[in-house]
């Protein structure tokens, strides 16, 4: 994994979020939510090694078979998740950096009132919003809140485990699936004869998941979930698409009085500060949006938050406008110069001299010596095959 370890290292020093590593393209980085390619070009094959020394033996038929695999690790001394995947030009890695600090309300720049959903005891909290927003960022933040504060025996499932967290006044138990436990559904279920007093659940993606998170908020646990949605209501309306028909006013009915809020949130750059802070629209459940989730009349969530401030509840732009208006912000440890224009860009970005020295022509796909397009199908049965036809078959350009 020297070479892997290499461009995380690159990407490390150059601040970046994400690594992103493609046959016969360049690694790319993102600063800044931008991106950039750096080095030279990746050989197919240099990726399937790559892979193969990640994943082991064991791991490594499971991808065959999948043709993706998760899982987090600490690579040059980054915490790192990473997906390793097959794309149409063979192996790829798409790798999230992880903060090494530890997160807390504060230091994501999230507004003080979210302190006021742990103090509940019990109930659902659901942190949602698009892919790359900081989901899990923000869901380590309330559990560091909650163990920096209260002496509570707090359950993790995740895909994969992201942060690590030491005990301080709670006690932490972090499960991941596929290693600790072959399911979601599994560890919700185990969960109930733990003893658990907080329950985080990674990702509620199937509608069983939904079912039974559902069900442990309403016995007497504070249950937080991420799932992805562009709204507080999408959320809501995302969790009712999951109940089965004939049951579906019984389950509505049931969220509505285990629901404690819904946090939505995107990211946007404050250009005097020159850092991307999270913007959320905050659905605290008063007596008028759990009467509206019972009923099943989600399209009026965003009215009754736009006349619910003061419960708590926040629109995107009545939070943007706070946002704007705050001069005081954490701000990174490492701050990479964000800059507005390509050229400035590169002359910031620090080359990995010692695994390329100049880039390759730029191809979709091509061969050990850069020269041949080739072309091969994407859903190939034999993964170890295709990498070999890269370097075999040729077809006219």
């Amino acid at each position: 994994m020297n070479q892997l370890s290499q461009l995380i290292d690159i990407a490390k020093k150059n601040n970046a979020s994400d690594l992103h590593l493609e046959s016969s393209f360049q690694p790319v980085i993102r600063i800044r939510g931008r991106l950039k390619p750096i080095g030279s070009v990746i050989k197919s094959e240099q990726l399937l090694s790559m892979a193969k020394d990640l994943l082991g033996p064991d791991r490594w038929n499971i991808f065959l078979n999948k043709r993706s695999f998760d899982l987090s690790k600490s690579i040059s001394g980054v915490r790192c998740r990473i997906n390793v995947f097959q794309s149409y030009r063979g192996v790829s890695f798409s790798i999230r950096l992880l903060s090494a600090t530890v997160n807390t309300l504060k230091s994501c720049n999230l507004h003080p009132c979210l302190k006021n959903f742990i103090q509940s005891e019990t109930g659902l909290i659901i942190v949602s919003g698009p892919t790359g927003c900081g989901k899990s960022t923000t869901l380590s933040a309330f559990i560091e809140e909650i163990n920096s504060t209260r002496s509570a025996h707090i359950i993790t499932i995740e895909n994969p485990i992201e942060y690590t967290f030491t005990p301080k006044k709670a006690f932490i138990r972090q499960r991941e699936v596929g290693l600790s436990t072959p399911s979601f559904e599994q560890a919700l279920l185990d969960s109930m004869r733990e003893d658990p007093d907080v329950l985080v659940v990674g990702e509620m993606r199937s509608p069983e998941t939904m079912r039974l998170t559902l069900n442990a908020a309403e016995t007497g646990h504070l249950v937080f979930a991420t799932m992805h949605s562009a709204s507080s209501a999408e959320a809501i309306n995302r969790l009712s698409s999951s109940f089965p028909h004939e049951t579906h006013r019984a389950c509505m009915a049931q969220l509505a009085d285990c629901l404690i809020g819904v946090i939505c949130q995107k990211l946007y750059y404050l250009k005097d500060h020159k850092i991307l802070v999270p913007v959320c629209e905050v659905l605290v459940a008063n007596n008028g949006i759990r009467a509206v989730i019972r009923m099943a009349e989600t399209s009026k969530i965003l009215s009754l938050l736009q006349t619910s401030a003061q419960d708590g509840c926040w629109t995107f732009d009545r939070y943007q406008r706070w946002a704007e208006e705050q001069k005081q912000w954490v701000m990174p440890k490492k701050i990479t110069y964000c800059v507005s224009d390509d050229e400035q860009l590169q002359s910031a970005i620090i080359e990995p001299q010692a695994i390329a020295s100049k880039p390759s022509q730029k191809t979709y796909f091509s061969t050990q010596d850069n020269t041949d397009i080739v072309e091969i199908e994407p859903f190939d049965e034999d993964l170890e095959a295709v990498i070999r036809e890269i370097e075999t078959k040729k077809i006219k350009k």
